[in-house]
């Protein structure tokens, strides 16, 4: 018993391991394909559908597309709508595992184990060693496959299986609980499922004990999204309620109609695990021509039973999520969206706090504390993401960009104390009554418009990884290290003339320095955009 306890639950560990490790492959070797596939997803219906379903079949896991999902909608990629479509077809995608393994390539298990060692071992390009890791985890899946079904061969003798057995096809209701407990633990549906057809492949289980069983593992799968949405945004959570009800409805009309059910699958093959991966796809394709025209109705229910409005966040990461990182591609370029962002955020703030300054409005200057106050929430934010997604296995490129990305919002967040320091100098201005020639404040005008456009342009330049701008930005830096050096000589000149008040002075003096300092930051901004060509 021990033995067959111990060989079931590691051919299942191995089974795991060689589909996450398949799916890890099969994306890498996709590349930045996964993040334009995801970016095509429309409202049209269909093509949400057909999109879930190919990410999925990358994946290997509808757990783990679905997780993604409540992401994207958590980062607003993606509408509800969108998502209810990306998620019907992440089911039928799952359905490729059980298909695989109906085909028993067990004998193919060690010469794939062996071309995938051989091209992660000796492979020069990159895409060859991905290509290895799909050998790799291929033959492990399969390896994993016979291990459980050979563990298995005991239980015929059982008599406790035997009752059990008797049991679920006594109770249909039970074996939709078992299968979703089991996949609940398991946190994976193809898992379960494969285990199952590890069953059938011994004659332990026919189809009458097996869809039942089926049906539950697809509810089960539905738990790691609904765990994963816990302290997300209000429509995330309605993603993976939208999960749940799709499958807890589709399990409900295929429990009524299942002695149709059995009829038709026994018709689609004499091969009993071929017979449970034909039921796990005809439930997902079925159950998706149902409910697609209802989408609008799931989502409503999804509403209802999250009642509430998503308030407008304005702190936080709004375009990256945790949930992003099991897909490194979609989380690069998320991240630039939000450095985006954060710069155009310290970009306002310094405004804020020149038109403050300029106005003598304090509640421009209040406004530009508050803004600063995100740019740092944000950089603090986007560092741990970063330095979490640095962690895991990206392509050299993905690499050196996050590398980038990482020296960029260090430059961000210091533009943004550059424009607290205005600020303080503004309100300090304002409470002091100090006077300002309007030569002085022409100046500091077209002091500010020069580093403003700098910054601003060195950010369009890292978002579209333009060369020819970021020349300009270094450029643009020169000129205002040299308006810097005039502005100061020509405020000396006032100063010793007598038509300048020395406590004004100072702050202009303060002003001119934190302004050339910031057009610094957009220079090395720019820099970065050079460096990476």
């Amino acid at each position: 018993m021990t033995a067959m306890v111990l060989g079931l639950l590691g051919g299942l560990a191995v089974f795991v391991y060689g589909m996450h490790t398949m799916g890890e492959g099969l994306q890498k070797v996709a590349g930045d394909r996964l993040r334009r596939l995801l970016e095509v997803v429309t409202s049209n219906r269909v093509l949400a559908v057909v999109v879930g379903a190919l990410v999925t079949s990358i994946i290997q896991s509808s757990s783990a597309t679905t997780v993604m999902v409540v992401g994207f909608v958590n980062a607003r990629l993606l509408s509800l709508t969108q998502a209810a479509g990306v998620i019907m077809g992440a089911n039928i995608g799952t359905t490729v595992t059980a298909q695989m393994v109906a085909f028993k390539l067990t004998d193919l298990a060690l010469p794939s184990i062996t071309l995938g060692v051989s091209l992660r071992l000796f492979a020069r390009r990159r895409w060859y060693r991905h290509l290895g890791d799909v050998f790799l985890g291929f033959g492990f899946l399969f390896m994993g496959l016979g291990l459980m079904t050979t563990s298995m061969r005991p239980l015929r003798d059982m008599e406790w299986f035997v009752r059990a057995k008797l049991a679920l096809v006594a109770n249909p209701l039970l074996g939709v609980l078992t299968g979703f407990v089991l996949t609940s633990l398991v946190q994976s549906s193809s898992a379960t499922i494969g285990l199952l057809q590890a069953l059938a492949m011994q004659g332990l289980v026919g189809i009458d004990v097996a869809l039942p069983l089926l049906f539950g593992d697809n509810i089960g799968t539905t738990v790691t999204a609904l765990l994963s949405s816990i302290g997300a945004s209000r429509n995330a959570r309605r993603a993976a309620l939208v999960h749940l009800l799709f499958n807890t409805v589709g399990t409900v009309i295929f429990l009524l109609m299942l002695p149709l059910v059995t009829w038709a699958v026994v018709r689609t093959s004499a091969d009993p695990a071929r017979q449970i991966a034909n039921a796990h796809t005809m439930f997902n394709l079925v159950n998706t021509c149902i409910q697609l025209p209802f989408i609008g109705a799931l989502v409503a229910l999804a509403h209802r039973l999250v009642p509430g409005m998503d308030e407008g966040i304005e702190r936080g990461l709004k375009h990256v999520d945790r949930r992003l990182l099991e897909t490194p591609a979609v989380a690069v370029g998320q991240a630039g969206k939000e450095i985006a962002r954060m710069g155009a955020l310290a970009a306002e703030t310094l405004s804020d706090a020149m038109e403050g300054f300029f106005r003598n409005d304090s509640r421009l200057i209040k406004k530009a504390y508050e803004k600063e106050e995100v740019v740092n929430e944000l950089e603090r934010d986007l560092t741990d993401f970063l330095a979490e997604l640095a962690r895991r296995a990206l392509t050299d490129e993905q690499a050196a960009r996050v590398t980038q990305f990482l020296n960029t919002i260090n430059d961000v967040e210091r533009v943004g104390d550059h424009a607290e320091n205005v600020a303080e100098l503004a309100e300090y201005k304002i409470e002091h009554d100090l006077p300002f020639s309007p030569m002085a404040i022409g100046e500091l005008r077209y002091m500010f418009g020069e580093v403003h456009s700098a910054f601003v342009r060195a950010l369009e330049a890292l978002e579209r990884g333009d060369t020819r701008l970021a020349r300009e930005v270094v450029r643009q830096e020169d000129v205002i290290d040299r308006i810097e050096k005039e502005l100061r000589a020509n405020h000396i000149r006032r100063l010793n003339e007598g038509t300048c008040f020395p406590a004004s002075g100072i702050i202009f003096l303060d002003i001119i320095s934190n302004l050339e300092r910031v057009g610094d930051h957009a220079a090395q901004m720019a820099d970065s955009v050079l460096e990476e060509t």
